[in-house]
């Protein structure tokens, strides 16, 4: 590997970074508005998208301390957009699910969320963000059984 190349990765995991961080801040400070904290949007929309889901696997989907999810699910309960469901089969197992409450908002804001995120991308064409998408799938799909010694 040449020093060269080595220097491309590099410039490529900093633009990467810094994209994500920029993007990221944008869409946090939109979350914001709507009177939530990003975890506690990444889960109603978790919950709304792809229906109940088991407390335990909560925090995985959406790239959080399982620890975490506790307080994250207490809050979301004390605002009545979620509530605790067990389950019926494995009484070990507490569900998440969104209220009736939960729905009507999530369908209140999500609208415009998707207009703001679509307006952050909107300095690629269509072409390129498909581009986008296949080159960091790409690279995403080859760390997952990689390993840095």
């Amino acid at each position: 590997m040449s020093s060269e190349q080595i220097k491309q990765s590099l410039k490529l995991f900093i633009v990467l970074s810094r994209s994500y961080r920029s993007i990221n801040e944008n869409v946090n400070k939109l979350i914001q508005t709507y009177g939530l904290n990003p975890t506690e949007f990444a889960v109603l929309e978790l919950l709304y998208h792809k229906g109940d889901q088991p407390l335990q696997q909560i925090g995985g989907k959406i790239l959080l301390a399982s620890g975490s999810i506790t307080y994250v699910v207490d809050k979301l309960e004390q605002k009545g957009f979620i509530r605790r469901a067990a389950c019926p089969k494995d009484r070990r197992v507490t569900y998440g699910q969104i209220t009736e409450a939960g729905k009507a908002f999530i369908e209140e804001i999500f609208p415009d969320h998707e207009k703001q995120i679509d307006s952050l991308m909107s300095e690629l064409s269509e072409e390129e963000k498909d581009t986008a998408i296949n080159l960091l799938k790409k690279l995403g799909l080859s760390q997952i059984n990689r390993h840095i010694n």
